[in-house]
């Protein structure tokens, strides 16, 4: 190690080593963590599961095919229908505990007002999962 001492002659010489031991000593720290918390990491508790042979049930939500025509005339899943029936089978569907998803298909020529109305019915009735079906514009 270098001192300092009142030696003029060595006192213009630059400090040319580095103390190891401290670097040493966190490295042997380190050392010693990590082979002491390596096997707590791979702990594992060995079961033996039982083995059942099963199938998953593919759900397939229920859907309403609603559409208005030009004329404002409504279908329910292609059957034509007034808006009096529409609410009341609205209500019925918007009572079971799965609700349907409704596809509502509107002709573009078709007054605002009735599709606003349609959204008002099956709103009222609890209906939630509400999309409107469209054509892809074609370039």
């Amino acid at each position: 190690m270098a001192f300092a001492s009142f030696d003029n002659k060595r006192s213009s010489a630059p400090v040319a080593e580095i103390n190891m031991v401290p670097l040493i000593d966190v490295m042997l720290v380190l050392l010693v963590i990590f082979i002491v918390t390596a096997p707590l990491l791979t702990h594992a508790v060995k079961l033996d599961l039982p083995k059942v042979s099963s199938t998953a049930q593919a759900v397939v939500p229920q859907k309403i095919e609603f559409a208005i025509d030009a004329q404002g005339q409504r279908f329910w899943n292609g059957e034509v229908i007034s808006r009096a029936d529409a609410i009341s089978r609205f209500a019925a569907e918007g009572a079971k505990p799965d609700q349907p998803e409704v596809h509502l298909r509107a002709d573009q020529d078709v007054a605002y007002r009735v599709v606003a109305e349609t959204l008002a019915d099956a709103s009222k009735a609890g209906l939630s999962k509400v999309g409107f079906v469209s054509q892809p514009e074609s370039r």
